[in-house]
């Protein structure tokens, strides 16, 4: 069925003016929006005044209107609009990364009682098809595991502190200057926004429903020029990185740290505000999705592609999740890391499986050593806002799910004859 939308725009900032002007020139789309709701009403906008409203009950209680597209910065208050719009049977777009990490077990629930659909391509890698792929395309049977640089704003950041050797504040003030970065950049840097990502991707992945704060997640705050002018020295290239990877057949590991990645691996070619993704299944072993992560055209691209879907009556069937079989989570994981501190910050050796390399040097020193995910997420000194952590694994990670491929190749040719 291909029906007409009648949209409630809720925000209307780079994203939504975006949208507003790609809609204005597709009418192939079949889409309209009759209202905009949006906070500062003195501002100058780009679309007629007539349109706009600081009332979002317009939207919200106007039965003509059968799609609210949320795209607004708070989570909580974009929580309450898509939990209303979908209990008066309202579809909904949402490009909300932390509101759906948070509360997506509820919406999810809401959609299904309410038999509308709830879509937020926009909310995972821009302009990248990562979940309807993960929906469509991969049954998690075969799918092995999921990494990627799912945060422009940090790998614009990283790419300069590598190319242009600046240091982290010098690159962050540039990422400001352009756009990628906001003033307030905690969410991007510290890591926040690419976990909460990880969280959605999980439970297209895997079925798997967790909270951001249950997953280990460091960002790049704590780099310095030592720990880049050691990348460069070793060949290496430091990028931040979500991870989420089978390890047994009711087992996840899931976390997102910095790495140290060869030149020649996929995702170390990913620059700038460019994301990545990596797949790993046992059939197809591996496969790389690239694109913009972020700015108007690119998630204004993915919210198109949504109310493109909604036209033909698309809803995410959450298939990883009714197949019977259960995924956990688990911590008791052993990784390589790299570990910058200066010389006086306690860090508590005992914690480390094995110390593998020591390095002392002007008041600065590095350890590489194994700990587990657990001791990572517990342990008081990684806190510390003077330690770096950055992951240092020279296989790539998708592998360590290689020892399924057989059996699930045994399983495939037994089901052919």
């Amino acid at each position: 069925m291909n029906q007409q939308l009648t949209i409630g725009l809720i925000g209307f900032g780079v994203v939504g003016e975006g949208v507003y002007h790609v809609l204005q020139n597709t009418p192939s789309l079949g889409a309209t929006i009759k209202k905009i709701a949006i906070r500062h009403p003195e501002k100058k906008r780009n679309a007629p005044s007539a349109l706009f409203t600081t009332d979002l009950f317009e939207i919200l209680n106007d039965e003509e209107i059968n799609v609210v597209v949320e795209l607004i910065d708070d989570a909580e208050i974009a929580f309450q609009i898509v939990q209303t719009a979908l209990s008066t049977k309202k579809h909904v777009v949402s490009a909300n990364k932390k509101m759906i990490a948070l509360h997506l077990p509820e919406l999810i629930e809401l959609q299904r009682t309410n038999k509308v659909s709830f879509l937020y391509e926009a909310a995972v890698c821009g302009s990248i098809p990562i979940i309807r792929n993960l929906e469509e395309y991969f049954d998690n049977d075969l799918l092995n595991a999921i990494s990627g640089i799912v945060n422009g704003s940090t790998n614009f950041i990283l790419t300069k502190m590598d190319e242009q050797k600046l240091s982290f504040e010098e690159a962050l003030k540039l990422a400001q200057e352009k756009g990628f970065a906001e003033s307030n950049p905690a969410l991007d840097v510290e890591g926040k926004d690419a976990v909460n990502k990880l969280c959605i991707l999980l439970k297209h992945t895997f079925g798997i429903n967790t909270l951001p704060y249950e997953i280990l997640h460091k960002g790049i705050t704590q780099i310095t020029s030592n720990d880049a002018n050691y990348a460069t020295e070793k060949g290496y290239k430091i990028k931040l990185l979500a991870n989420a990877i089978r390890i047994s057949e009711d087992e996840v590991v899931s976390y997102v740290l910095p790495r140290f990645l060869k030149d020649d691996h996929p995702l170390a070619r990913v620059h700038n505000e460019y994301n990545g993704v990596l797949l790993s299944s046992s059939l197809a072993d591996e496969q790389f999705l690239y694109g913009k992560g972020a700015g108007r055209y690119p998630t204004s691209s993915a919210v198109l592609s949504d109310l493109s879907a909604l036209r033909y009556g698309y809803a995410y069937e959450y298939k990883k999740s009714g197949t019977g079989k259960t995924y956990t989570l688990n911590t008791d994981f052993l990784l390589k890391v790299y570990v910058g501190f200066p010389e006086d910050e306690a860090v508590n050796l005992s914690d480390f499986e094995t110390i593998h390399e020591r390095y002392i040097s002007n008041n600065e020193q590095y350890i590489i050593g194994t700990i587990t995910l657990e001791k990572l997420i517990h342990a008081t000194w990684t806190q510390s806002p003077d330690v770096s952590i950055i992951e240092l694994n020279e296989e790539t990670d998708l592998r360590k799910a290689d020892f399924l491929y057989e059996e699930k190749i045994e399983q495939l040719e037994e089901a052919l004859t």
